[in-house]
């Protein structure tokens, strides 16, 4: 493998039209624009523990069927969740819940509320309850507007998972990819369903390599829009945006700090592509360390002490952990000649990769601890994995029946998610992280 072919941090077999520079236009700043394209979820799969949970339309409004809805489909893309029907229940209160009737239908957990309006405010109050202890697990209610009762909903859908499973949920998370659609370049955000997409840059020229701030209000992302790669930084909410790392030569593959005050980007100022660290500012360029090949597609272990690279100086690209001081760098994955596009868990427990087996793109999932490695996806270009907050499913691209599509697929592989684009070509998703 040369340098050219791997120096763009991106899928694999398009390295080396990053390389080649072949995208070549004037950019516009669209920021907060409402896209177009709607996704549509299809689900596949059960997880080993299931659910029996009914959630009921919320009482009082227009709205409440909508809310449960969502809400239902939530809760039903994890594939941890058996959705029994409640389909004509009319609840507001406990003192209208029937638990032995409820646990006869076989839902052990049962979810419902209401909604009032006055003017243009929304006030929706939600109840979970235990059938099989007869015992109420949350209550809280929420206020918005009626454009705000999606973001309600999916927060109610958090508040059930997490009080069920023990496990944080999230559904009120975003995700964000570019979207290629001709010869035109978007970058879009949307809710962690793939519903309400927004457009925060529209470019004739290639945009790649987005990547979350911590607190969620900012994207780091590379713009070809200049003529060459530039890593650009982004406020989500003025859209708002500066170059951060404009150096000579190749600015790629930016990485943010747990911290949010830092960033890894891979320059090649000195003609071969390596790891550096910069302010988030754009001051403090500290070059992390000196190889005679390439390193690239750098991110920060969870603790922020050390970074995890994709290098090919053992002879074939592999995954590497190094110091952010700097020093000697260690191979972590030794599973396959081709392991590329690492980042670790949430907890720092798994690792997840792009593997090529077989002559396919697969995504991989190594256990830190064992070393043992899972192939999680088929294949065959399946590309840019992103673990969701919680650590409990992996966001990716891939072609599915010829078709270029956003899906996730669950640590343990069981459960897949497909979102499925209405037309162009989606690349390099990444979830977001949990926001308050």
């Amino acid at each position: 493998m040369t340098a050219a072919t791997l120096a763009r941090p991106a899928s694999p077999h398009s390295w080396r039209l990053w390389a080649g520079g072949l995208f070549m236009a004037a950019a516009c700043l669209m920021a907060g624009k409402q896209a177009q394209a709607q996704l549509r979820v299809d689900i596949s799969g059960v997880g080993a523990t299931q659910y029996p949970i009914a959630i009921a339309d919320f009482s009082g409004s227009g709205q409440g069927q909508a809310v449960g809805d969502v809400i239902r489909a939530d809760l039903s893309r994890t594939g941890q969740f058996q959705l029994i029907n409640a389909t004509g229940a009319n609840l507001s209160t406990e003192s209208s819940v029937s638990y032995d009737e409820w646990r006869s239908r076989g839902a052990d957990y049962l979810a419902y509320g209401s909604i009032t309006q006055s003017g243009d405010q929304y006030s929706v109050s939600y109840r979970l309850v235990d059938s099989v202890r007869k015992s109420q697990l949350d209550g809280v209610a929420f206020t918005g507007t009626q454009k705000e009762l999606r973001r309600i909903s999916h927060q109610i859908a958090d508040r059930i998972y997490q009080k069920i499973t023990g496990v944080r949920g999230v559904f009120s998370t975003r995700i964000a990819y570019v979207l290629q659609t001709g010869n035109t370049y978007e970058l879009q955000i949307a809710d962690a369903d793939g519903q309400n997409p927004q457009v925060m840059l529209r470019s004739r020229q290639s945009i790649i390599s987005p990547a979350w701030s911590p607190d969620g209000k900012r994207l780091a992302y590379v713009s070809f829009e200049s003529g060459k790669p530039v890593v650009y930084l982004q406020t989500l909410a003025t859209g708002q945006r500066f170059p951060v790392a404009n150096f000579k030569g190749n600015n790629s593959a930016p990485a943010w700090s747990p911290n949010g005050q830092q960033l890894a980007i891979v320059l090649s100022r000195d003609s071969i592509s390596q790891i550096y660290t910069i302010n988030a500012d754009g001051s403090g360029l500290r070059r992390v360390m000196r190889s005679p090949l390439i390193d690239t597609e750098p991110s920060f272990t969870p603790d922020g002490g050390s970074l995890i690279f994709t290098s090919d100086r053992g002879g074939s690209p592999q995954t590497y952990k190094v110091p952010v001081s700097g020093g000697e760098a260690q191979r972590i994955t030794f599973n396959g000649s081709y392991n590329v596009s690492p980042h670790l868990s949430p907890d720092a427990s798994n690792l997840v990769y792009v593997t090529r087996r077989g002559g396919a793109f697969r995504i991989a999932l190594q256990n830190m601890s064992s070393g043992s490695e899972q192939l999680l996806t088929n294949g065959p270009d399946d590309q840019s994995p992103s673990f969701a907050p919680n650590g409990m499913q992996i966001l990716y691209s891939s072609i599915q029946g010829g078709r270029s599509v956003l899906a996730v697929v669950s640590i343990d592989g069981r459960v897949r998610q497909t979102l499925s684009a209405l037309n162009g070509k989606v690349r390099e998703p990444t979830w977001g992280p949990f926001t308050n």
